[in-house]
This record gives C-alpha cells, structure tokens and sequence, in this order.
C-alpha cells in the first residue's frame, strides 16, 4: 500500500458577465465566424470592475470544499496557479486562504502560464507523496481581461476570465494503475521560446503590460509538444490511449485540441471541450473543464484521465488520474 493524491472535490466560478462574439464586430475587425473558425470559441466571461483573481479563486475553492463536504480549516495547503495575480506580492493563494478562514497551513502561488494548473496539480501531488500535506486545494484562476490589448484582434477575442479548484486528499491505494487519484505527471519548459507567448509588462518596465502571442508559432509547438507528454504520461502511469475514459485539455482552441487528439489517436467524443463557452482562461481553463465535465455528467468516478496543456515560457505538461 502506498499514498496517492485523490480528487474528493471540485468545483468552478464564472463571472456573470458575458461576451458574445459579436460584441467584439463594434470595435475590431472581425466577426463571429472569423472568430468561430478560427478558434472554436463563441463566447467568454470577462470580470467585473473590482473583481480579481483571489476572489473568483475563492469561490471556486469553497465550491470545491462543498463539493467534498469538508470544511477549509481541515485544508493543509493551497496551490494556486496565475499569471494575473491581484497584486506582486502577497501570493494571490494566501488571500484566498485568509478569505477562507484557514489559520493554519500554507499557501502560495505557481506561475507557468496556462500551463499552470498541471504544475500546480504536480506540486500537491508532492506534497501529498512526501507526507508534508493531507489535504490540497488546487485552484487556477486567471483574469486575462485585464491584459488584453483590445486593438490586437488575433488575440484579445481568445481569452476569458474564470476559476476552478479540486480537493486533493492522501489516500491509500494498491501503487497499480487501477488507483484512484493522480497516476503520473510530465513537466517540460524551454525557455528559448518565450517570444512566441509573453506579456510585454511587469517589474523591469512599470506596466501591466499586454499580452503578446506568434500564434501560427504556438500552434506549431502545441500539438507536437502536448500529444508528446501526454504520450509520456501515460507510459509512466502505464496506460495507454485505449483505457483513457477522457481527455480533459487546456481549452486555448479547438484546432489544437482535435490535432492533439488525432496524433493520440483519441476520438473526439472522449474529449471534454469547453472552449466555445469560455475561451482560453489560461491556468483555470482545466479545472474549469473537469468541473464542467462532471457537472454534465460525462466525468464519473473511477474514470481515467489525461490533462495537457502548453502556455508561455513555453511551459508544458501532463498528468494522468483516475477520477
């Protein structure tokens, strides 16, 4: 017998504002079937003045606690993966933290872009393996809106803002593939790519700054480099394609997840997409997905999953559980 890190909750918030496609033909270039085409996405949310990071995280973690019924002074540890942090300095994690009442334990920030959550997913699990944690929360939120350069329309109409969170908790299992929980995890960064994918602000400059992407250079990189650790991941949970229940991708553009699928030799119908209702949300796009997932009733416990997502640095990566 052996630890694994299981999932005993999930959850996800959205801000209630909502942006069709078509809101973005007032003032770019574009309408909804270039937008469509060319991404797959239909609509996105987008916060509200005043709402932040922390506080969307927030409601996705006390999702996910109620969803597992349990309550945050019994959480050890948060793992919050962001790019858009509410500020520098504290960690947007131990905002939430405090906003949870949690006076114990310890919180903080990962940063690898979208592919934050798999990182961050990969750290709880750590955490759990090495006894330093019982119970994680795991939570990707991002507020992209606010670093959008809304003249740019090859990239402001593919982001959204949003949250989700699991629970993680210890539990023991046999150390087979027939466990639940977390089976294996894949990290990869390069960072000779960071010009395809940054944000053209930050301490050396004094601004926010604006996102800036080569996309054509992107989705080159992506489809190659995601079907490769998922490939990996698998090979060291010691699975393959044919037991995965469920793909559960970052959502950044449908073309890229059917590539993905088709070089993993994956149908689509075994491939939860959720982008055409709330773009790319970087780091949240993935929880956001599995608690979407579930919630629909297509994720059930006991399922097999594989989750991959590339992002800025270029940062990439992959985990397998079992739901």
């Amino acid at each position: 017998m052996s630890l694994r890190a299981v999932v005993t909750g999930c959850g996800h918030y959205l801000p209630a504002r909502v942006v069709e496609n078509a809101e973005f033909e007032k003032t770019l270039d574009t309408d909804d079937a270039w937008i469509r085409a060319r991404s797959g996405i239909e609509r996105r949310h987008f916060a509200a003045e005043g709402e932040t990071t922390s506080q969307m995280a927030t409601a996705a973690a006390r999702a996910a606690l109620a969803h597992a019924g349990v309550d945050a002074s019994d959480v050890d540890a948060i793992v919050l993966a962001t790019s858009t942090p509410d500020l520098t300095f504290p960690s947007a994690a131990t905002m939430v933290q405090a906003e949870l009442g949690m006076e114990g334990g310890f919180a903080f920030d990962v940063q690898a872009v979208c592919a934050g959550f798999v990182y961050a997913l990969s750290n709880a699990n750590a955490l759990i393996l090495s006894g330093q944690a019982k119970r994680v929360l795991v939570i990707g939120a991002e507020t992209f809106s606010r670093i959008m350069d809304w003249t740019d329309r090859g990239t402001c109409v593919l982001f959204g803002d949003g949250a989700g969170a699991l629970l993680l908790e210890a539990q023991t299992g046999d150390q087979t593939s027939a466990d639940r929980g977390i089976l294996a995890t894949d990290l990869n960064s390069d960072g000779r790519y960071r010009d395809l994918l940054y944000v053209d602000g930050g301490v050396s400059t004094g601004t926010t700054g604006y996102l800036r992407m080569q996309g054509n250079q992107v989705f080159r990189h992506a489809v190659e480099k995601l079907a490769s650790t998922a490939t990996t991941a698998m090979e060291r949970a010691g699975v393959t394609g044919e037991d995965i229940d469920w793909v559960v991708p970052h959502q950044a553009n449908i073309r890229i997840i059917q590539g993905t699928a088709k070089k993993l030799n994956l149908p689509m119908d075994r491939v939860v997409v959720t982008v055409q209702d709330h773009g790319n949300t970087s780091a949240a796009s993935i929880p956001l997905a599995l608690s979407v997932g579930q919630a629909r009733g297509q994720i059930k416990k006991g399922d097999l999953i594989v989750t991959e997502a590339i992002g800025g640095g270029l940062a990439w990566g992959a985990v397998v559980l079992r739901w």
